[in-house]
């Protein structure tokens, strides 16, 4: 049997998420809501980019508590988090756009790095157990352009600011547990977890392959798409947050050293070129033609693998949907909302369905 988050563990638990209104915080928001979990979201001001959460807020508000705020406000981020006394905390706020961070390298380095000190800062506030789990990502390794998957002991290292911010956080992370985690070893526990290329329905984040190509398609323009050969581990999102769920869990109860980081992608076979994407979504949802075009306007790595042996075998999470389950689920529940379905009712209908297929 393929393990699923105990609903034991999160009913009623005190849960705070950084970043809450983006992409991968409104799934997260969305999944503890189902778990029974009591959360508090701490996020910048809503705009229009917060799509997902802006259609999912009124579904969520009986337990769930929005506070909007900068994490780069030190004193704003202790007093919410010692107000709030949270048994579980998830950092998803970031910069996390890879061209951005060439036009706006300082702020991304900011976001993504001073942020997590702030928030590793505010433990001290915390008088209870508490866990932080901060989402990195799969960029945080020293590129090789190799074909082994990357594992958690690998070296770190970034080409872009965004990727180099990233890995710098990963350090800031390993520093801040040996100074100043270990005396109160047993109450404050810390991971990072690492993943890329996530899809879903919701994200509308500009200069993302999946949200431009839909873009496409419900205006039936044709689009450009840039890097069309380069090679990525497309993942569900539902596939990386059920894996944060499980980190939470298991380090809330053990301090062994090799909880500290883990990888969570998908299965090679879903290692796949971006035309690949392109045209498993055109052969779902058919829309306008594409002109691919070559990008030497930043540097992109073109290959990029995760190996997740560590995490199938510490936590039994291994990724459930292979790549034509991750791109339909995806494609499909964009096609539905925009015919008209409740996007809530969409994010819980794929969250309940992973769950029935993990059984």
């Amino acid at each position: 049997m393929v393990r699923s988050p105990k609903k034991e563990f999160w009913k009623d638990r005190r849960v705070f998420i950084t970043g809450h209104t983006g992409f991968k915080g409104s799934w997260m928001t969305s999944l503890l809501f189902d778990l029974g979990a009591k959360v508090m979201g701490f996020s910048l001001p809503l705009d229009d980019s917060n799509f997902l959460f802006n259609k999912i807020k009124n579904s969520i508000e009986d337990n769930v508590e929005s506070i909007f705020g900068d994490i780069l406000n030190n004193q704003l981020i202790r007093k919410t988090v010692k107000d709030y006394q949270p048994e579980i905390i998830f950092h998803f706020a970031a910069q996390p756009i890879v061209g951005l961070s060439y036009l706006k390298p300082i702020k991304t380095w900011e976001t993504n790095v001073i942020g997590t000190l702030n928030l590793m800062d505010s433990l001290s506030e915390i008088r209870n157990q508490c866990t932080l789990i901060v989402i990195t990502t799969d960029k945080v390794y020293e590129n090789r352009e190799s074909i082994y998957g990357y594992r958690e002991n690998d070296r770190l290292g970034g080409y872009d600011p965004y990727s180099a911010s990233k890995a710098a956080t990963e350090i800031a992370i390993s520093s801040w547990r040996s100074s100043f985690l270990n005396e109160n070893k047993g109450k404050y526990k810390l991971a990072s977890v690492r993943a890329g290329n996530v899809i879903g329905g919701g994200d509308w984040a500009v200069n993302r392959i999946v949200p431009d190509v839909i873009k496409g398609i419900i205006s039936s323009e044709k689009i450009k798409i840039r890097n069309f050969e380069f090679t990525r581990p497309w993942q569900h999102v539902l596939e990386p947050l059920n894996g944060y769920l499980f980190v939470a869990e298991e380090i809330s109860k053990n301090n062994a050293e090799d909880l500290y980081s883990f990888n969570f992608g998908p299965n090679i076979s879903s290692n796949k070129s971006v035309k690949d994407l392109v045209d498993k979504i055109f052969s779902i949802w058919p829309g306008e033609s594409i002109n691919f075009q070559s990008s030497n306007k930043f540097h992109e790595t073109k290959l990029l693998n995760l190996n997740i042996e560590k995490s199938f075998q510490l936590l039994g999470w291994y990724p459930r949907l292979d790549f034509d389950q991750t791109v339909r689920k995806t494609v499909n529940w964009y096609r539905d909302v925009h015919q008209g379905e409740d996007a809530f009712e969409k994010v819980i209908e794929d969250i309940r369905n992973y769950e029935i297929n993990n059984k």
